[in-house]
């Protein structure tokens, strides 16, 4: 049985929730349908949600007077190469009024592109580029999705399990032409 499903499981001693107990309670029902796991580990919050609610999820945690998660401290990608929802955007947020934090989490597939939360926190914005410069996964109107640590050039992916160790073409010799030759 699911820690979260158990009528117990959301009173600590004294009677009273915990605060994510009670930020879980919120979500399950706002956005009950889109609420697919939700794990505690080590006092720390994963909810994994479905992918088309990201930014109506994200809103209500920003905005809610009783949550105000209100600074996205990162976001990355993880890469489940073989499982059918093959990456994880991760999304880790922070309450400063209640000292809180939140990991929020959506699964999707290769071939699918999930929303941008850009305009939510600006922070996400280089992020987001981050994430799609590594994994390829694409963030719908984000405002400049572009390579932000390889050059344009690059072909691939770095950190998708199926990216060679060594990368593309790692046998062909490299080819350095020094500045006197380009300006002749």
């Amino acid at each position: 049985m699911n820690l979260w499903e158990r009528e117990d499981s959301s009173v600590c001693r004294g009677g009273k929730m915990s605060r994510a107990d009670e930020v879980v309670k919120k979500l399950k029902e706002s956005f009950h349908d889109a609420v697919v796991k939700v794990e505690k580990f080590r006092g720390e919050v994963s909810v994994t949600v479905d992918k088309d609610k990201i930014r109506e999820i994200m809103f209500f945690l920003r905005d809610s007077s009783d949550l105000l998660y209100n600074m996205m401290t990162d976001l990355c990608g993880v890469d489940y190469f073989g499982d059918a929802a093959r990456f994880e955007i991760v999304y880790l947020l922070y309450s400063l009024k209640f000292n809180d934090r939140l990991r929020i989490k959506a699964r999707i597939r290769e071939e699918e592109d999930i929303d941008t939360v850009s305009d939510i926190w600006k922070a996400a914005d280089w992020m987001e580029r981050e994430v799609y410069d590594m994994f390829g996964v694409k963030f719908n109107n984000h405002p400049d999705l572009r390579r932000i640590l390889m050059m344009d050039e690059f072909v691939g992916y770095p950190l998708r399990k199926d990216f060679p160790t060594e990368g593309y073409g790692f046998a062909e010799p490299l080819s350095v032409q020094l500045e006197e030759e380009l300006d002749a």
